[in-house]
């Protein structure tokens, strides 16, 4: 629906996508292989009804594959023209250097609101800042618990909300 929708002016707008989890797998889990990797960009533009994903984000950093292999996929999708730029999505500043050295990071998405100030203490903003890639915040509002709606009284669905998880289970930064 979203190819469709935005085909009339795909020209005229940016599309992000993530890749990583096994969908397919009855393991699930991540999976950022090289080959897992080119197998989801092709299904992904199928699905998007375009020619190139403008920034193609990793959605965990795989602990099972080296960054570096990841980065070196991207920098051949985006050779290829299928993938126009790279993100990765909580990841620790080391591992943001060692991908940005394979194949320039174009921005970092991370948790970060008045609730999680990790990437101000863990060096991501500062290695942002120092290697000119741009950061995207999810939860900017606490995963909804700034905005008033939250009591004590809210139910999560463990299946379905991450925010029934404790603070030490993933999302987790390598």
């Amino acid at each position: 629906m979203v190819g469709e929708a935005l085909a009339p002016f795909r020209d005229k707008v940016v599309i992000a996508s993530k890749f990583d989890f096994d969908l397919e797998s009855s393991e699930g889990g991540l999976n950022s292989r090289q080959e897992h990797i080119k197998k989801v960009v092709e299904s992904s533009l199928k699905r998007l009804k375009t020619d190139r994903i403008d920034l193609y984000y990793q959605h965990r950093v795989d602990p099972n594959v080296p960054i570096e292999e990841v980065a070196g996929a991207i920098k051949d999708l985006i050779k290829e023209g299928k993938v126009l730029h790279f993100g990765l999505s909580e990841a620790s500043a080391k591992t943001i250097r060692r991908a940005h050295a394979v194949q320039p990071v174009t921005a970092i998405q991370s948790e970060y609101s008045f609730m999680e100030r990790d990437p101000e203490q863990d060096g991501v903003l500062k290695t942002c800042e120092k290697l000119g890639i741009g950061f995207v915040l999810w939860g900017p509002v606490g995963m909804g618990y700034l905005t008033g709606e939250i009591n004590a009284h809210t139910n999560f669905d463990s299946k379905t909300d991450l925010r029934a998880e404790s603070k030490n289970s993933p999302p987790f930064k390598v």
